[in-house]
């Protein structure tokens, strides 16, 4: 197995040049199953693990330890680096998201990323000081921690129905000048999005995919340098259980069983050299 400082300088040559995808993972055997169709990289997904507990996502029900439990099983089940989803950073303070992003190198992560939202229904996105405030404080622990460890900071406007590209690039630039290494709006709703956030940052941009994003090689036409599936496989995933088992329930036929890999195929993925 590779070492984790190892891992999180693999994961930062990996932004130098180009554009690569990540592949979010929610559990250890999706993570080997994913490290071996060929990706070089890995990320959790909160949204995946959240279902993964039977709990939805987006209402603070999944706890740090938790995540980071997930987060660790993911990474020690491939010599692939992992960042993980840490949502908000489980803290109402900076000092509490630090010490989450502390936890996560400790847990074997190469990188990690950090929300500026709030969990509040009423109010989901901070006010852009204190989100600052916290991804400052998320850089100065991952310097601490490992001069590899990939900080990436998000603007979440778009995700919660604020369409605001203007103040998106501005809360982006901010986290730039705050020290992250990568910078985060999921949810663009086009290519000249993209390619305005692109633009005007300095530091490389991830971007979700999405089929108004477009392909792998249209993203990185815009500039984008890494891509993430979110919980798309995980939504995959469970939408292949669940047309499988209406199948049964409803019709008590067997015809899914045709598409499926064979018992011995898929045993023989997992006893694979890591």
């Amino acid at each position: 197995m590779v070492d984790q400082a190892s891992k999180a300088e693999a994961f930062r040559r990996l932004h130098e040049k180009g554009v690569f995808v990540v592949a979010n993972a929610w559990d250890a055997g999706s993570a080997r199953l994913l490290a071996g169709v060929g990706f070089a990289a890995l990320a959790t997904t909160s949204a995946g693990l959240a279902t993964s507990l039977g709990r939805p996502d987006g209402h603070g029900l999944v706890t740090r330890d938790e995540a980071l439990a997930n987060a660790a099983a993911i990474a020690a089940g491939t010599s692939l680096p992992v960042t993980a989803d840490l949502e908000s950073g489980y803290g109402g303070t900076g000092q509490e998201v630090a010490d989450t992003i502390r936890l996560a190198a400790q847990a074997g992560l190469a990188g990690a990323s950090v929300e500026d939202t709030t969990g509040d229904p009423g109010a989901p996105v901070r006010d852009v000081a204190e989100a600052v405030d916290r991804v400052t404080a998320a850089v100065e622990a991952a310097r601490s921690v490992s001069s590899g460890f990939v900080l990436t900071a998000r603007a979440d406007n778009f995700l919660y129905g604020r369409a605001d590209l203007a103040d998106t690039i501005a809360r982006l630039q901010a986290f730039e000048a705050a020290g992250a290494d990568v910078l985060y709006a999921p949810g663009l709703p086009d290519a000249a999005a993209i390619r305005a956030v692109c633009s005007s940052v300095g530091r490389p941009v991830n971007v979700l995919a999405s089929p108004a994003a477009g392909s792998v090689a249209e993203l990185a036409e815009l500039g984008v340098r890494r891509v993430s599936l979110g919980s798309a496989f995980a939504r995959a995933a469970l939408g292949g259980l669940l047309a499988a088992a209406s199948e049964v329930s409803e019709h008590g036929t067997f015809g899914f069983l045709a598409g499926t890999p064979a018992y011995a195929r898929v045993n023989s993925l997992f006893e694979s050299d890591r």
